[in-house]
């Protein structure tokens, strides 16, 4: 099976013409990928090597020799090189891995029932005055920008605010707590 020549698009990507440069990549992408993905162990790696046989191909384009005419046979000796260095990178990799101790094993904090008295609180409390909390105290938001996102005026935002930090602190057991001195980890001040 005979490939459309090289020979005029590699001349004018010599002197970087980049779209003759596309049009050989085009041409050949696809060989040289399958080609790469009988060398490697992963698609990924696969798609990888392609590319950087078309940079190299690219970088060293004066040194690239066609044969009758077409850049193939180089690509894929580039690429049969190009995979070998890679797989041995990779396995150099692995090794280096194994050589190092196993990581000691990390709690997930999240997994644990540590959440906090003010945290449990909150959750107890219905959905307006969950987002009311949430973007007041916990987020910082204004009344103002409050009442945008809820869709609400700016004095239903303050009532239902006062009432809200109201019943967390009935949550909380004290009344006189507000929520500016609830640390949310759990710990009060």
């Amino acid at each position: 099976m005979r490939d459309e020549p090289d020979s005029g698009d590699w001349a004018k990507a010599l002197v970087g013409d980049g779209e003759a440069f596309g049009r050989v990549f085009d041409r050949h992408r696809h060989r040289v990928l399958r080609h790469c993905m009988r060398l490697v162990p992963a698609d990924a790696d696969a798609a990888d090597t392609v590319a950087i046989v078309f940079l190299e191909a690219w970088r060293n384009r004066a040194t690239v020799r066609l044969v009758d005419g077409s850049m193939l046979p180089w690509l894929l000796v580039t690429a049969t090189n190009v995979a070998r260095n890679l797989t041995r990178a990779a396995h150099r990799y692995r090794a280096a891995l194994d050589r190092l101790p196993p990581p000691e094993p990390v709690p997930d904090h999240a997994a644990t029932d540590e959440e906090g008295d003010a945290v449990r609180a909150l959750r107890q409390l219905g959905r307006n005055d969950q987002q009311i909390i949430t973007l007041s105290v916990l987020e910082g938001y204004s009344e103002r920008e409050i009442a945008t996102a809820l869709g609400i005026p700016p004095g239903t935002v303050k009532s239902r605010l006062s009432r809200a930090r109201a019943r967390l602190a009935a949550r909380l057991g004290d009344r006189t707590t507000t929520t500016n001195s609830v640390d949310w980890d759990g710990a009060r001040p």
